[in-house]
């Protein structure tokens, strides 16, 4: 089995939003959106309804209209598929490549491919400039703009909110906690500010650990999951942590996956 974790370039219209839940049925899992990064992540299973989801995005949405703090290259942004259960990274690959070609020939978007031979942050620092589309042509779609097809390891999407710390000391501190294993970005948002984080190896390093670590420079306003994480790294961390750091039994992959089974 194979969970896709699609970004898409819009949070608040929730007229469109609807519709992308609706198209992907009973593949979806969870689905995340956020207003003031106007981004959304959609959890999926299997490869049919990660193509679904960015039809519908691309006919509804486009990108020289998105305002937003998040850093994006498309409407659909990201498209990671990721190995579960049985299924390997190999059959990842395969999906990424697949869904790549799809893309272009299908919707004539340009696709940029991450995993192995190189990471998601090398992309959005040197796309159209030192690096050009691996898949399909090579300017962006006046409208979807390009996407980043990606092959990788579960990892886990996390924000820590900073009340009363100015851009630059947020910039600062995320600049601190990062890591080979916590990438990290200072963002305003709204009378905030947000270290936003991947966990790339998450039983390296957990919600836990990226929150103990800006707890070091500051005080942590609040803390929030964003999508799933796997049930074994909710299982290192201490339960009495659970609420503060916005996790739960219900927001585990494994859980989402037995409810959609029953």
């Amino acid at each position: 089995m194979l969970e896709c974790v699609v970004n898409v370039s819009e949070g608040a219209n929730e007229a469109v939003l609807t519709a992308l839940r609706d198209v992907t049925a009973t593949d979806l899992l969870d689905v995340h959106s956020d207003r003031d990064h106007n981004r959304s992540v959609f959890t999926l299973v299997g490869t049919a309804a990660p193509k679904l989801l960015t039809k519908q995005a691309v006919s509804r949405l486009s990108l020289p209209q998105h305002e937003g703090v998040h850093p994006r290259l498309g409407v659909v942004d990201v498209v990671p598929f990721v190995p579960l259960g049985d299924s390997t990274m190999g059959d990842a690959l395969r999906a990424r490549d697949e869904f790549a070609q799809w893309a272009a020939t299908e919707l004539d978007i340009p696709c940029f491919l991450y995993g192995p031979e190189r990471t998601l942050p090398f992309i959005r620092k040197n796309a159209w400039s030192s690096l050009m589309p691996d898949v399909g042509p090579r300017a962006a779609h006046p409208t979807a703009g390009a996407i980043c097809v990606g092959a990788r390891e579960p990892l886990i999407a996390y924000n820590v909110w900073l009340d009363g710390v100015s851009l630059q000391q947020t910039r600062d501190i995320a600049s601190l906690v990062r890591t080979e294993h916590i990438r990290t970005l200072g963002l305003q948002v709204g009378r905030f500010t947000q270290v936003s984080v991947n966990l790339v190896a998450p039983t390296r390093a957990n919600p836990l650990h990226v929150v103990d670590a800006v707890k070091q420079h500051t005080a942590v306003h609040h803390c929030e999951l964003v999508g799933l994480l796997p049930e074994e790294i909710l299982r290192a961390i201490p339960q009495d942590r659970w609420e503060e750091l916005d996790l739960a039994e219900d927001r585990t992959i494994e859980s989402r996956l037995q409810r959609r089974q029953g």
